[in-house]
């Protein structure tokens, strides 16, 4: 069996990224990305160095692929791999606390099958959503430059495309996630509202397919610590907008 293509550079990505017959193919070029060195280092770094917590544990220590059916009707786009999170199990939002408010809240819902997520292969399942992050490696302090926004963008651009014939609602957790998820819209042809819309929580704005189908744009606070330690993002304010999907 010939070995999965990885990408070294931004025009490989953008190569691999086009021509990725399905979601299963894509996944795999996704999950053997070389093409941002300062995160390949950080990524793997952290893998072998670990957490003490977790220092029995294996790391994925790879970029993520979107966790979910590719023919959501919801897609959730996030910042990127925690460090110890989605960087040590292998799966989007995975193995930390902002994890657990995700689901907690998408199993409310009806989204996922379980509340909880602690591993890969704990059971977990999601109906109607797809989760997506915006980068796919885990950047130090959760900061990709913007050079690596760009190279990892046609991997959320192929994403999208896989469900562009089916999704209603695109829910961006935080202003990078917003930013990314408007401009892949954009590079598929898609009709975004001028000027830009600008991002809140609770932010919606219509989309338009080329076929002429609307789809809601939805901000939302990322679900980070930051925020839901806080109060700045409770439990009701995250399942008032996964309900307005």
């Amino acid at each position: 069996m010939p070995s999965t293509p990885a990408a070294a550079t931004a025009a490989q990505v953008r190569r691999l990224a086009t021509s990725a017959a399905d979601a299963d193919e894509l996944a795999a070029r996704i999950s053997v990305c070389r093409a941002c060195p300062r995160l390949v280092e950080w990524r793997e770094d952290v893998a072998v160095a670990k957490r003490a917590a977790y220092a029995d544990q294996p790391y994925w220590g790879r970029p993520v692929p979107a966790f979910g059916p590719p023919d959501a009707s919801i897609v959730i786009v996030g910042l990127a791999p925690a460090a110890h999170g989605a960087n040590r199990t292998g799966r989007n939002f995975t193995g930390d606390r902002s994890g657990d408010f995700l689901y907690a809240a998408l199993h409310r819902a009806g989204l996922a099958s379980q509340p909880e997520a602690s591993h890969a292969g704990d059971g977990l399942t999601l109906t109607g959503a797809r989760i997506i992050a915006a980068v796919r490696c885990a950047p130090p302090q959760n900061k990709p430059t913007t050079v690596e926004r760009q190279t990892c963008a046609p991997w959320l651009d192929a994403d999208l495309g896989l469900s562009s014939g089916v999704v209603r609602s695109i829910m961006c957790l935080g202003l990078i996630g917003w930013d990314a998820a408007i401009a892949a819209v954009r590079h598929a042809g898609w009709t975004v509202p001028r000027p830009k819309p600008k991002f809140g929580h609770g932010a919606r704005a219509t989309l338009r397919t080329p076929e002429g189908r609307e789809v809601a744009l939805v901000g939302c606070y990322h679900v980070s610590q930051q925020n839901t330690f806080t109060g700045r993002l409770t439990e009701q304010m995250l399942d008032d907008v996964i309900g307005s999907l």
